[in-house]
């Protein structure tokens, strides 16, 4: 018997794509330059003025960006990096790419960041680096892990790719994420506050960083250079174009992809403000709902952007039931996040006991809501509804 398939009414994100997104990369696709060209330049200077650092390197996707920044800090075989286990498992998977050992440790219970206090008991001889995941979209403690990691000599990675405009720090020397680290990575998947379809980026003061970044997104060659396309419009040889001066991977960022990115960062404030728009008429619309614990839309020295409506059920509810009641409505939600060191891979990974008895209490909690910057008051009010109704059903 085949399984009826419930039509999605109201989806878990959506991007917010307009005219001048579609005329961008309507204009890259009358050139012939398609790959490293003027857009990827345009986009990289215009992520960097707006992170106030050095460089930005754009590459396929955050999880590439995650394994170049592991490699070009040097992390490798038997390395330690700290890492929450609640978060995306791209994360584990970088270090695993590198051959170092991720160690999970424990969350802060507020924020759903890594808990400063935990990751120093963490620390090992063989510890080399931590990456700080900005946990959907919600600053981590940056001056207690910045402290941590200058203390004990590690390198600091910081995963912004849920984060992207976010701020940490008080006014008027707030910063935003992805800039305190040794290397920032953004992810622009369709589900991230700002996407070019898939893609992502680096972060870095480091001139010397940049230039290695460049090199291994594009194979390894010894300069990013232009394709062989664009050098015989010039009249160039290939053979810089041939040179290659260590192990690379294909992880380059089409000229559409920048062309869409470019324009999706200029409107960057002003998406970011609909989805703190839509969060709050959740968190009015669910105040007085018993037993649903909200997202905290108030933190110190902390300026969210708001990736996901994620809330907190109450113990006694069945989270599969109430999915699969708003499921019968056309409601998506998700489970973010399964903690990663439960993942059936990682069990089998893993020779380690792992408990990490905060992360397991609250993930098995979580359910995202749909939330997306065009979502509308009667969407939000249907989403609402369901949830209560689910939730005093009971399952």
């Amino acid at each position: 018997m085949m399984r009826e398939v419930m039509t999605v009414t109201i989806p878990l994100s959506a991007p917010d794509i307009t005219e001048a997104e579609i005329a961008a990369v309507t204009e890259v696709l009358r050139t012939p330059r398609l790959s490293l060209g003027p857009e990827l330049a345009a986009f990289e200077r215009a992520l960097a003025d707006y992170h106030e650092v050095d460089h930005a390197v754009a590459v396929s996707s955050g999880t590439a960006g995650l394994h170049l920044a592991l490699l070009v800090l040097g992390v490798g075989k038997g390395d330690e990096v700290v890492i929450p286990s609640f978060a995306f498992v791209a994360v584990a998977n970088a270090v695993l790419q590198v051959h170092a050992v991720p160690v999970f440790v424990e969350i802060d219970p507020v924020t759903l960041n890594m808990d400063p206090a935990r990751v120093t008991q963490s620390i090992t001889p063989r510890t080399r680096a931590m990456v700080v995941v900005h946990t959907f979209g919600v600053p981590a403690e940056m001056d207690a892990l910045r402290t941590i990691a200058r203390q004990h000599g590690l390198a600091l990675v910081e995963d912004a790719c849920e984060a992207v405009g976010a701020r940490f720090g008080n006014p008027p020397a707030a910063r935003r994420v992805g800039s305190f680290g040794d290397v920032g990575v953004l992810g622009f998947y369709p589900n991230k506050q700002l996407t070019t379809g898939e893609g992502g980026a680096l972060l870095c003061h480091d001139a010397g960083y940049a230039k290695r970044l460049r090199s291994l997104r594009n194979q390894g060659r010894s300069a990013d250079g232009v394709s062989p396309a664009g050098e015989a419009e010039v009249g160039e040889s290939l053979s810089g174009w041939l040179d290659h001066i260590e192990f690379g991977y294909n992880y380059r960022l089409s000229e559409i992809a920048c062309a869409l990115g470019r324009v999706q960062l200029s409107r960057l404030d002003e998406m970011l403000a609909l989805r703190e728009a839509a969060a709050r008429r959740y968190d009015a619309l669910f105040a007085d709902v018993s037993g649903i614990e909200r997202p905290l839309s108030e933190q110190p020295h902390r300026s969210i952007s708001w990736f996901v409506y994620a809330v907190r059920l109450p113990t006694w509810v069945n989270r599969e039931h109430v999915q699969n009641v708003l499921a019968a409505r056309g409601i998506a939600t998700g489970r973010y996040f399964p903690p990663i060191h439960l993942q059936p891979t990682w069990r089998k990974h893993s020779s380690a006991d792992v408990r990490l008895p905060i992360t397991e209490t609250i993930a098995c909690r979580m359910l995202a809501l749909p939330f997306f910057n065009r979502i509308t008051t009667s969407q939000q009010q249907e989403v609402a509804e369901a949830l209560s109704e689910a939730i005093s059903d009971k399952g």
